[in-house]
């Protein structure tokens, strides 16, 4: 569908969550703010759930600037779409879809009544998933999806896992089992069933040594150099932070993951969760007017799964 369809939220306006200062959780701000319009090959979706993720506490704190702008949150959407741009094809008013919202600095994100996509970034929700279970999934799978494929590794290599009890860690580890790789998982010592359940093969408690060097690993502690201790000479080190992994040593490739928008993508790791073969994990979830309270649960640490915010 190419034309623009009408609503009657056009005129509306709707509530968003915003930082106009940065710092601590109660710095988050509920606002009035106009109803945002799809512009052409963009879909504007009605939010249901979105997902509240590391990076929405970095911009609220200012890692990545934009200071005296009054900047919005949320990489994550599930919704259905209510309004379609011009040349936006294949997309109609009504179908449930998630999608990924990039970029650290924004005016207005997913936590929102409303929210603006191009078309290329989304793609038709999971069947087997309801809205809040569909918010956690987009920014994790698609950041594990590229690392493992970053790996470059044939079947049956061994790769460590690091955070593997984490959303991204978790996805990690699931896709490079199906990807027949032979997976290590470190995370604390509670997490090993965990870890266990979603496909690896051994499991390594955080502190401790792994029984020998690995072809790669996937890092999505963020242990840089202790991690990359733990590869083979001539293996791989992914990392999940552009910018912060380690200098390459002893023939290892040193590569960083970059997420992006991309809703092909996007549908194949759909599949993957309508065949069981990948999870969406959620933690907890809070209503959009209890956004910074969201926050604060964020800033705690220790989630094993996505913090989800919901939109009546």
């Amino acid at each position: 569908m190419s034309e623009q369809t009408q609503t009657p939220a056009q005129a509306q306006t709707m509530q968003a969550a915003v930082v106009s200062a940065f710092g601590g959780p109660e710095q988050v701000e509920i606002v009035e703010v106009p109803v945002p319009r799809p512009a052409a090959g963009q879909v504007r979706i009605r939010v249901r759930a979105a997902g509240l993720n590391p990076v929405d506490g970095a911009v609220r704190a200012g890692v990545f600037g934009g200071a005296g702008q009054r900047l919005g949150f949320g990489w994550d959407v599930a919704g259905e779409i209510d309004e379609v741009g011009p040349e936006a094809t294949g997309w109609s008013a009504g179908q449930r879809v998630v999608g990924l919202h990039y970029g650290q600095i924004k005016p207005l994100g997913t936590h929102a009544e409303y929210a603006v996509l191009d078309a290329s970034a989304v793609a038709a929700a999971p069947a087997t998933a309801d809205d809040v279970a569909a918010a956690a999934f987009p920014l994790g799978a698609l950041t594990a999806a590229r690392a493992v494929d970053l790996l470059g590794l044939a079947p049956g290599a061994s790769v460590l896992v690091t955070g593997a009890a984490g959303v991204v860690g978790g996805l990690a580890v699931q896709l490079a089992a199906r990807a027949g790789l032979v997976v290590s998982a470190l995370a604390g010592p509670e997490d090993e069933a965990l870890v266990r359940s979603l496909g690896a093969a051994a499991f390594v408690p955080r502190g401790a040594t792994p029984a020998g060097p690995v072809d790669g690993v996937l890092d999505a502690a963020v242990m840089g150099e202790s991690a990359l201790s733990r590869v083979r000479d001539g293996g791989v080190y992914v990392g999940l932070i552009p910018g912060a992994a380690p200098a390459a040593r002893r023939g290892i490739r040193v590569v960083e993951q970059e997420v992006a928008p991309d809703g092909a993508h996007l549908a194949r790791l759909v599949a993957l969760v309508d065949a069981g073969e990948l999870t969406p994990r959620v933690s907890e979830t809070f209503a959009l007017a209890d956004a910074a309270k969201a926050h604060a649960r964020l800033a705690e640490g220790g989630s094993r799964g996505r913090l989800v915010l919901t939109v009546a």
